[in-house]
């Protein structure tokens, strides 16, 4: 008995110890991933860069995750180095409708109407995902404390407001199938990174319409993931 359970002790440290690894693996990946961000939306020399970067909160989160409640008060906003997340809404019937995935180099925030305002979204990791993290009730503060963070900030969510603004124009005045060629070109990674339901959802199809189209457009090979 008591060899089983050093046995079994040896094979917990193991696996803890991979997972530290891992961990640690993912953060500087993260934290590199962070300089090269920060660089596309700032001027700064690389040694300020580097200390504003040792204040940014980045952290790893596992896939199904949950970011956001549906009728919650969103306390935080994100910004993915690395992974995928989903938004989606649960309607009174008990159906899923995905409104919105999130790749590289996009933001997440639920923006509130009011001080208690209830997300109508939950937002979920797909993938293993590396983020940067911001309290939105301690926003202010940290502006205040990185002041040239602030106009980083706000150049990453216009960017991100003026892409989602484009999409649901485009959406709306397209056929299905233009809809389906549109994401191909504009956001091809979807195809093979979210589950088929929920893409088919996204696009306002069943999951069998929208293989049909990817037939159609001899794009039946592209499988999306399960």
């Amino acid at each position: 008995m008591q060899e089983i359970k050093k046995i079994l002790l040896k094979v917990e440290y193991i696996d803890w110890r991979r997972s530290q690894v891992k961990e640690e693996r993912i953060s500087s990946v993260g934290l590199d991933k962070l300089v090269n961000v920060i660089k596309r939306y700032s001027e700064l020399d690389e040694k300020s860069l580097l200390e504003m970067v040792d204040h940014i909160p980045v952290q790893v989160f596992r896939k199904g995750a949950v970011l956001i409640e549906q009728g919650s008060v969103p306390k935080q906003c994100f910004f993915i180095l690395e992974g995928c997340a989903r938004k989606f809404s649960v309607d009174v019937e008990g159906k899923e409708v995905t409104s919105d995935f999130f790749t590289e180099n996009q933001s997440i925030t639920i923006f509130s109407e009011s001080e208690n305002f209830e997300s109508p979204y939950s937002v979920v990791c797909l993938e293993d995902s590396i983020m940067i993290v911001g309290e939105l009730d301690e926003q202010d503060s940290e502006l205040e404390k990185y002041p040239e963070f602030e106009s980083i900030v706000l150049k990453m969510m216009q960017f991100g407001m003026g892409e989602l603004q484009d999409t649901f124009a485009s959406f709306i005045r397209m056929t299905p199938e233009e809809r389906v060629k549109y994401m191909m070109g504009k956001r091809p990674e979807l195809f093979t990174r979210v589950p088929q339901h929920q893409l088919a959802s996204y696009l306002g199809l069943t999951p069998e319409s929208l293989s049909r189209i990817k037939g159609r457009l001899g794009q039946g090979h592209l499988k999306v993931v399960d």
